[in-house]
């Protein structure tokens, strides 16, 4: 089994994660954590040096490399299932399972850490990463929405996950 979750920055993928996978007795990856291994930098770093053109090749590259692992949970990026087939991937070879909530509670959980988030650290005001937030959303969730499972609400924990997980077949 191999479970991909999927949503914007800040939704929680990691944390969601990690306690799903600990809940479920399977493993965790963070597909951040294996570009940053892979690379021997941080996600900003290659960003700053490299741009984000190369980066999503990494990180498509990494992505690919999860198709080797099983009994795992595996929280993506932000714009993982934007670029290249990588949500075509995702879906061909796990369940993809989309943590949605809306830009308002996206930027309340993003504000207080912008300057360690590459797309975001430009945004000077809370009125700037509204905007772009907003903006980047609605681009993104047409790759979002192609998950096999939908999770939205204000408080999504891993027994909510789980819960829906069970009343559906994938």
């Amino acid at each position: 089994m191999r479970i991909y979750l999927i949503g914007f920055m800040g939704s929680g993928k990691s944390s969601l994660g990690k306690e799903l996978a600990h809940k479920l007795g399977l493993a965790f990856a963070d597909l951040d954590g294996l570009i940053e291994e892979k690379e021997g930098k941080k996600i900003s770093e290659i960003f700053e040096t490299d741009g984000e053109k190369r980066f999503r090749e990494i990180e498509h590259d990494c992505l690919i490399s999860t198709l080797q692992l099983n009994n795992v949970i595996i929280s993506t990026g932000g714009g993982t299932p934007c670029f290249f087939d990588n949500m075509e991937m995702i879906n061909a070879k796990g369940i993809s399972i989309y943590i949605k909530y809306n830009s308002g509670i996206l930027v309340s959980r993003l504000d207080a850490n912008k300057d360690k988030r590459p797309l975001i650290k430009h945004c000077k005001n809370r009125e700037e990463l509204e905007l772009f937030v907003k903006d980047l959303l609605e681009k993104r969730e047409k790759y979002y929405l192609q998950s096999k499972l939908i999770l939205e609400g204000k408080d999504i924990n891993s027994k909510k996950i789980i819960e829906a997980m069970a009343g559906t077949t994938f």
